[in-house]
C-alpha cells in the first residue's frame, strides 16, 4: 500500500511573501490568527511544543520522515509553485533533492492556478498570474523537472515517474503540452510519464482529462463535499443560540453565517460511498479540515473529527482502495496544511495520535 500525503512547503519566508503580505510571512502567520467562531470550534491549534519549524532547516525534513515513516506512509507528494520560469517555495523540495540523507519517496505537484487573495478570503486580485507560454516554455520547466525524476527517491510505476497536475484544465493546448511532456520522458530514457492530475468537482472536462490522463486523483474532502450539503452555521447553531439569549442574554454574532460547518462522519461516509469511475480513478482521504485561519470569519469547518475515527475510515479506505479501485496508491489530505486543518503532524491537543491512527489502520489490515 502506497499512502501519499500532500506537502506545502509553506513555512519559509520568501519576497515575494514578504512584499504581498509583510516581512517574514509564513502559513505559521495564519496559523496563529485562528480563532474561536462558535461554541466547541477548537481554534488556534497549535503545533506540540510550539514547533513552528523553519523548512529550510534539513534537521525538520529528517524529523517529518521519522515521524512519517513510523505512520507507514510511503512518500510525500510535495505541492510545485512554476509560473513561466518563475519559481515560489522551491527551496525545501530543492534542498530535499540534494541531500540524500532526506531518505523518503515523494513526488511533485504543480500546483498551477495563479496566486490571488481568494485563499485569504480578500478578493481575486491576482499576486502572480500564470504563463504557459510554448515549447520553449515547456521545456525550461521539463528540464527543472528533470532532475526530480530522475531521482532514485521519485516514486515511479515500472521506471515512468509520477507527477500530478493540479488543475490542468487551465492549460492551453493541454494535448499537445501534455504530448511533449511524454515524449521528453521517453527522450531522456524513461519509458513514459505517470500523470494524475486532481479532481475536486465534477466537470464536462473530465472525460477529456481522462483520455489524456493515467490517473485521476479524487482530491479529498473537497470532492466529497462537492457531493453533500452543508449547513449554514446560523442554522446548525439556531438552538444554541436561542439557550444563549435566554439564559444569559447573548448572542452568536451575525458574521458567523459565513462559516459552513459539515460533520465529519456523514463526509466521511460520502467519500466511502463512492466508487471508480473506471480504473484511472485514484481513492482519497482527509484527515480533518477548518480552513477560517485562512479566511478569517468565514470558511468551512468539518467538526467532530477524532483519532479514533480517522483510524476506523482510514481503515476502510484502505481496504476499499485495494478492493474496489484496484490500486496501491491512496492520496492523503494532507501533511502540513495546518491553516487548513488538514494535517498528521502531532499537535499540541492529540499529539502523534492522528499519526498512529494511520499505522494502527495499516496494521488492522494486514492481520
Amino acid at each position: 500500500m502506497k499512502l501519499i500525503s500532500f506537502y506545502l512547503p509553506q513555512y519559509h519566508a520568501i519576497p515575494e511573501n514578504d512584499k504581498w503580505w509583510g516581512e517574514g510571512f509564513t502559513e505559521w502567520e495564519n496559523v496563529r490568527k485562528g480563532k474561536p467562531l462558535f461554541p466547541g470550534h477548537s481554534q488556534p491549534v497549535i503545533p506540540q511544543n510550539n514547533n513552528y519549524y523553519n523548512l529550510l532547516d534539513d534537521d525538520v525534513k529528517e524529523w517529518q520522515i521519522s515521524l512519517a515513516k513510523d505512520a507507514g506512509l510511503y512518500g510525500f507528494c510535495f505541492y510545485h509553485y512554476w509560473f513561466g520560469g518563475h519559481l515560489m517555495l522551491e527551496k525545501p523540495i530543492e534542498q530535499f533533492l540534494s541531500n540524500k540523507k532526506l531518505d523518503f519517496h515523494f513526488n511533485l505537484c504543480w500546483a498551477n492556478p495563479p496566486w490571488t487573495k481568494v485563499w485569504a478570503g480578500k478578493g481575486s486580485e491576482i499576486l502572480i498570474d500564470q504563463d504557459y507560454g510554448d515549447e520553449t516554455q515547456w521545456e525550461a520547466h521539463f528540464q527543472y523537472l528533470l532532475p526530480f525524476f530522475k531521482d532514485d527517491r521519485y516514486i515511479k510505476e515500472n521506471g515512468c515517474p509520477l507527477y500530478v497536475i493540479y488543475e490542468p484544465i487551465s492549460i492551453p493546448n493541454l494535448e499537445n503540452h501534455i504530448s511533449y511532456l511524454r515524449r521528453r520522458c521517453k527522450e531522456e530514457g524513461f519509458p513514459d510519464i505517470k500523470l494524475a492530475y486532481q479532481y475536486y468537482v465534477d466537470s464536462n472536462q473530465d472525460a477529456k482529462l481522462r483520455q489524456i490522463f493515467d490517473y485521476c486523483i479524487e482530491f479529498q474532502p473537497v470532492y466529497g463535499m462537492t457531493k453533500m450539503e452543508s449547513k449554514p452555521v446560523n442554522t446548525v447553531l439556531k438552538k444554541i443560540n436561542n439557550l444563549l439569549d435566554s439564559k444569559f442574554g447573548i448572542r452568536l454574532s451575525d458574521y458567523r453565517h459565513k462559516v459552513r460547518i459539515t460533520d465529519y462522519d456523514e463526509l466521511w461516509k460520502t467519500i466511502l460511498s463512492m466508487t471508480p469511475k473506471d480504473n484511472k480513478s485514484l481513492p482519497g482521504a482527509f484527515v480533518k479540515w477548518d480552513n477560517t485561519p485562512r479566511r478569517g470569519d468565514s470558511g468551512r469547518v468539518v467538526t467532530g473529527a477524532t483519532p479514533d475515527k480517522f483510524e476506523k475510515y482510514m481503515e476502510a479506505q484502505i481496504k476499499r482502495t485495494r478492493e474496489i479501485y484496484k490500486t496501491e496508491y491512496l492520496f492523503i489530505t494532507a501533511w502540513n496544511e495546518w491553516s487548513e486543518g488538514s494535517y498528521l503532524e502531532p499537535d499540541e491537543e492529540y499529539g502523534k495520535s492522528y499519526l498512529m491512527a494511520i499505522r494502527n489502520a495499516l496494521n488492522n489490515v494486514e492481520e
